[in-house]
């Protein structure tokens, strides 16, 4: 295997550039957008494989290529009718952590009120 290093990143026509830095780790490391109504499905990701419904309003979200280790952010939205948006959070849902290498359990809220809504979406940063 080759190791290609370098100290910036730059777009084709050399207008715009960032630092390696931030593309190891400040990106996203996996995200997804899933309907979690009936029979889940996911719409769009990244680095996500598939989303466990774990019954009313409780998911996992299974990573394609695992964490190195527990120390990540999870940020998500949800809806819970065409005019308004409800919460996402993380969920222990049997291990008392939510955080694993390989998935993230999260819940969706309506204020109090957990619900099955028909988009979720949600970010992994790292």
């Amino acid at each position: 295997m080759s190791t290609l290093k370098l100290d910036t990143i730059a777009s084709r026509d050399g207008t715009e550039s960032t630092d390696v830095t931030n593309v190891i780790n400040g990106s996203a490391k996996a995200w997804v957008n899933f309907n979690g109504t009936g029979t889940v499905a996911i719409r769009e990701s990244f680095n996500v494989s598939s989303i466990t419904d774990n019954g009313t309003a409780v998911y996992a979200v299974n990573f394609t290529n695992a964490m190195p280790d527990t120390n990540y952010i999870v940020c998500g939205m949800c809806n819970y009718n065409i005019n308004g948006w409800g919460t996402v959070q993380l969920y222990s849902n049997n291990s008392g952590n939510p955080f694993s290498t390989t998935s993230v359990d999260i819940r969706t809220l309506e204020y109090s009120s957990v619900f099955d809504p028909a988009f979720i979406t949600i970010a992994v940063i790292r």
